[in-house]
């Protein structure tokens, strides 16, 4: 079934889906939020910043950037924060001296080790617990499509 603008019958369906995934994001995304702060001083962003930088030692402010589709400006920032907490260390870029190699601190490392548990804990019960196998499976492979099409086509990206 093809969808398109311009006010046809699924314009509802699509602003029912767009409000439900959000809204979903949203909740999740907050309660995320509280356990990690209670659990270990950080909120949600952080922790992804942190588990990025361990998988991928070495990326930059504009990889974290790219990823996560925010600004450069704004990634700065928040990796401003964890650095101050020293959780995160800006290298020199030897093939780039306008940039900075990002590597986790050792207590960044065991940072992230230990709020991984509580992150995937609260996966498994916010996600896991209100979705059967083959729903969740069916949820992660639209999902995961969508993504994909939205970067192929680099909708969304901020520009700076």
């Amino acid at each position: 079934m093809e969808y398109t603008s311009g006010g046809d019958r699924h314009a509802g369906e699509l602003a029912k889906v767009f409000a439900d995934l959000v809204r979903c994001e949203t909740r999740v995304y907050n309660a995320l939020n509280d356990r990690l702060r209670d659990g270990h001083g950080i909120v949600t962003s952080q922790y992804e910043f942190l588990s990025y930088l361990r998988d991928h030692p070495g990326c930059r402010v504009a990889d974290l950037a790219g990823e996560f589709a925010i600004g450069v400006g704004a990634t700065s920032k928040g990796i401003d924060r964890l650095e101050k907490q020293g959780w995160v260390a800006r290298r020199p870029n030897p093939s780039d001296r306008r940039s900075s190699l990002l590597a986790l601190t050792d207590d960044g490392a065991r940072l992230v080790e230990e709020a991984e548990r509580t992150f995937t804990g609260g996966l498994a019960e916010l996600l896991g617990g209100n979705l059967d196998g083959p729903s969740l499976s069916a949820v992660a492979q639209a999902l995961s499509a969508l993504r994909s099409a939205l970067e192929r086509d680099q909708v969304g990206t901020p520009i700076g």
